[in-house]
């Protein structure tokens, strides 16, 4: 675990005393390093599933992809940004990066740490460098809004669970997740402990977010940096599905009950933010919308607490955090260009950017599901565990799946084929480094086909 901690911790005193010039080549080949280095954690897991660093740390088959994942992202951030933030002040690019390094440090600390409590803390720390970032370099005016939006849900969703979690370590003496998972679970009877169930989940269904308590999600991805946008797509999102993984194993006996109301919300979340994609017309904005629709079956596969449900969330959520964020990637491409995110001011561009409409191609397909992609696996896995559990779920989900594939056809259709308009021939073409940052994206999902076990979680 220090290989990568200490590493990361020293990626603070490079952004702020490397030479201006070699700032952005040094911070990303580190952060590249550091990611290389995070793969080994595939090679740690022993004769038990956790594999146990000290006291306060340690990783199993649930949190290693999430905290690979965090370490890959970095560099891609950093790619990512370059444009973005190259014409602003060096203190405030080297500010920028330390932002990008913390919350890197934060989410490893969230994802590895095996007491509730510090993960609590963590969950909630990442919400800091994540406002600035959103707020001082977003590039709209609602930018603020936004950011109030953010603040406000995560910690109205929040401030339950802490109360929940200290009541918990009180009544169990200790909320430790290596012996979590092995107590004897909890007699939940009466409304008092219901809300105490609900109090413990709903500020990670916030975090995924779950329809209904969705509406800080798009405004939030819309005003942020293109980094901002990474990180929420790819990472933030998923800190919920971890959480509500760890969380449910405790609150077992109330869930098969309880949670029919949360169920139904994400079904239908499914379906109405899948409806609302149909017709947007900012290109951030409808794949903001797709993600809660995606996030929406992850919640319902963890929620009925099946292998299968919990196996094929853990599938989705790698899997939608990079194809997600691929598309984001993209999306900012053409705003860098055309300074507009709306689809039809950018019709055509097939015809003038070929190999970039081959990246649209391939990471549409990657998020409306296609085979042999993980995306299906994860879909068909939570889709077959819903349907056992009732068969009515089939009408929803494969409902979803069909919007999916429209709205997904009809991003690509509009910003990549058509005619040209005239503003657009005088186009910059893709840089190299833009081609670099699609191929790190979506090579890991082409390769996770082949082996597709080291996402599984517990069920291998």
């Amino acid at each position: 675990m220090l290989k990568v901690i200490v590493p990361t911790i020293m990626l603070f005193p490079l952004a702020w005393f490397v030479p201006a010039g070699r700032l952005w080549s040094s911070t990303l080949t580190y952060s590249l390093l550091i990611a290389l280095i995070s793969l080994s954690w595939f090679y740690s897991t022993g004769s038990t599933p956790w594999t146990v660093y000290n006291l306060y740390m340690a990783t199993d088959p649930i949190s290693t992809p999430l905290l690979i994942l965090t370490c890959w992202l970095l560099p891609l951030m950093l790619l990512a940004s370059q444009n973005h933030v190259q014409a602003d002040p060096t203190s405030r690019q080297r500010t920028f990066i330390t932002l990008l390094v913390s919350l890197q440090l934060l989410l490893v600390l969230a994802f590895s740490a095996t007491e509730v409590i510090l993960f609590y803390v963590m969950f909630e720390a990442t919400l800091i460098p994540t406002l600035i970032i959103i707020t001082r370099w977003g590039s709209q005016a609602e930018r603020l809004n936004a950011g109030t939006y953010l603040l406000f849900y995560t910690l109205a969703g929040s401030l339950p669970l802490l109360v929940a979690l200290l009541a918990l370590n009180l009544s169990s003496g200790g909320l430790s997740m290596l012996t979590m998972s092995f107590s004897t679970p909890i007699s939940l009877t009466s409304w008092a402990d219901t809300f105490w169930w609900a109090a413990c989940l709903v500020a990670f269904l916030v975090k995924m977010p779950l329809y209904g308590v969705h509406l800080w999600l798009p405004k939030a991805h819309v005003e942020a940096p293109i980094a901002g946008s990474m990180v929420l797509a790819a990472v933030l999102l998923k800190l919920g599905g971890y959480g509500m993984i760890r969380m449910t194993s405790v609150l077992d006996p109330l869930t098969n009950q309880a949670a029919y109301p949360f169920l139904i919300l994400a079904l239908w979340g499914i379906i109405m933010t899948g409806s609302i994609c149909l017709r947007q017309t900012d290109l951030k904005s409808l794949i903001a919308y797709s993600s809660v629709s995606h996030m929406g079956l992850v919640a319902a596969g963890i929620l009925i607490q099946t292998p299968w449900g919990i196996t094929g969330a853990m599938i989705l959520m790698i899997a939608h955090g990079l194809a997600s964020s691929a598309l984001f990637c993209l999306a900012n491409t053409g705003y860098e260009r055309l300074h507009s995110r709306t689809m039809l001011l950018a019709r055509g561009l097939q015809m003038i950017l070929p190999l970039a409409a081959t990246w649209w191609f391939l990471s549409n397909l990657a998020n409306l599901a296609l085979p042999p992609l993980p995306n299906l696996m994860g879909e068909l896995f939570i889709i077959t565990a819903m349907f056992n559990w009732s068969p009515w779920t089939l009408a929803l989900t494969g409902t979803g799946t069909l919007i999916t594939a429209g709205y997904s056809l009809y991003m690509f259709l509009m910003t990549q084929r058509g005619p040209s308009p005239q503003h657009l021939l005088s186009i910059s073409p893709f840089h190299t480094r833009e081609h670099l940052l699609i191929v790190l994206h979506l090579a890991p999902l082409f390769l996770l086909i082949l082996k597709p076990e080291l996402m599984w979680g517990w069920t291998y």
